[in-house]
């Protein structure tokens, strides 16, 4: 699936909370209909952000997906602003 990515917040190496206060704060910077991407390595970070998202006025949590890069587990979210 092909993303229209507004911005990209990059929390790889760092753990809960981090990567929840990280997507809040960009979140709410964004306009409605505007898409974050949220790359992260903590693999808690997938149940993490789908329980922010579901209990957030105005997100809308599009997809998550996991990835490789050089060994290394990669988890993207895509959040998109919809209020």
């Amino acid at each position: 699936m092909s993303m229209d990515v507004t911005e990209t917040v990059d929390v790889k190496g760092q753990n809960c909370p981090m990567p929840v206060i990280k997507t809040k704060g960009a979140f709410e910077a964004l306009a409605a209909g505007e898409t974050l991407e949220v790359v992260a390595t903590d693999s808690g970070s997938v149940s993490d952000i789908a329980g922010w998202a579901d209990s957030t006025d105005g997100a809308e949590l599009l997809e998550q997906q996991e990835t490789t890069d050089n060994g290394e587990d990669v988890y993207k979210h895509y959040v998109k602003k919809t209020v």
